[in-house]
């Protein structure tokens, strides 16, 4: 059964950094196109980056500059770098995969991807 799990969450003061993890259950991370969500209380689920199966990321404006999306296929893992973490970047992170296993990544929707994560949580403090 496929699996995504994350971890790395916690709480840090504004302008650290964290490294959240994305395990896959199975090799499929490299083929397919997966995205880092995040929601707030009170707000929308809203993509952070993606990463299709042939590179080239794409980032949030909020995030840009501050944040790194890879993955190690060897290890079926997907990552979030985040630096000079903000209040505002405070909420439940989840990891996702294309709802239809494209190579590549079909705009910002979370209704776009199908397969998540029980997410892990952020908080930052100012």
């Amino acid at each position: 059964q496929l699996q995504l799990v994350e971890s790395g969450g916690g709480s840090v003061q504004a302008g650290g950094s964290l490294r959240l993890s994305c395990a896959a259950s199975g090799n499929f991370i490299s083929m397919t196109c997966m995205g880092w969500f995040r929601q707030a209380p009170g707000k929308e689920r809203e993509r952070v980056a993606t990463i299709p199966s042939a590179g080239g990321t794409t980032y949030a404006d909020s995030v840009k500059g501050r944040f790194a999306i890879s993955r190690d296929n060897t290890k079926n893992t997907l990552y979030l770098q985040m630096n000079s973490l903000k209040a505002e970047d405070t909420a439940m992170y989840y990891c996702a995969a294309d709802r239809y296993w494209r190579p590549y990544c079909s705009g910002d929707s979370s209704s776009e991807f199908g397969f998540w994560g029980q997410g892990t949580q952020v908080t930052v403090s100012s």
